[in-house]
């Protein structure tokens, strides 16, 4: 059984047969200690407080039965780890299979290619938004100013607590056809008719970070913190 906030992603699903239904991660309307395992891919980085990352395990953990296991995956704030770059660093932007993965739809694309499309209009990030001072915790900047940084898509992070564009791919065109937006003037209303630019909050985890979180918890045991693609990971067994 399968939930989500996106009700035009839950009627996919119908669609396919599958069970699912529209919820928030915070309130989940399933019995306590009535599933087996659970999966949270992908969610509890869009919380944006530590309270509230916090509150969405602890939901998750209410759900399980004793001796039931979870899987959770984030996105990395460490997007080069061990001297690897991830597969979202090193898509190159504007590339035939980026382009076809960003048509797709997230509902259809594998685990590791649910993250914001790129294109050569990604070069948002506002520096001055950022400050000099470095973070104790993985070289983030923490931000000063009350607005949040704009992600630079397919570059490293500069900051915890960001805004990353998605570019929704629309418009009129022929199918198999490509149009390439970099050509169409920056804020142009062709531009935006064609790539409208939506901003995604985000909190992305330090090492050890979601981790301690689940450890935090009296009834979790954490079998297994590993990174995998630019996510950290975490199985964990509830006592």
């Amino acid at each position: 059984v399968g939930c989500d906030r996106s009700k035009n992603l839950v009627d996919i699903c119908g669609e396919k047969n599958f069970q699912a239904f529209v919820c928030d991660a915070l309130s989940v309307p399933i019995r306590s200690g009535s599933c087996d395992a659970c999966i949270s891919i992908a969610v509890i980085h869009h919380f944006s407080t530590a309270e509230r990352r916090l509150a969405t395990i602890r939901e998750l953990v209410r759900l399980l039965r004793p001796g039931g296991t979870a899987l959770i995956y984030v996105w990395a704030m460490e997007q080069e780890y061990k001297n690897q770059k991830s597969k979202y660093l090193k898509e190159k932007t504007g590339s035939k299979d980026t382009e076809e993965k960003i048509d797709t739809g997230m509902a259809q694309r594998p685990l590791r290619d649910q993250m914001p499309g790129s294109s050569s209009q990604d070069a948002a990030c506002s520096d001055q938004l950022l400050n000099d001072s470095k973070d104790e915790g993985c070289g983030a900047k923490p931000v000063t100013d009350s607005r949040l940084p704009v992600h630079t898509n397919r570059t490293s992070f500069h900051s915890q607590d960001l805004l990353v564009p998605w570019h929704l791919k629309g418009g009129a065109k022929k199918k198999g056809e490509s149009i390439d937006t970099a050509l169409l003037p920056a804020g142009s209303k062709e531009s935006q008719e064609l790539s409208p630019v939506f901003h995604r909050y985000y909190h992305v985890f330090c090492e050890g970070e979601l981790e301690e979180a689940c450890r935090s918890l009296d009834c979790v045991r954490v079998q297994k913190s590993y990174y995998d693609q630019g996510n950290w990971c975490v199985v964990l067994e509830k006592l």
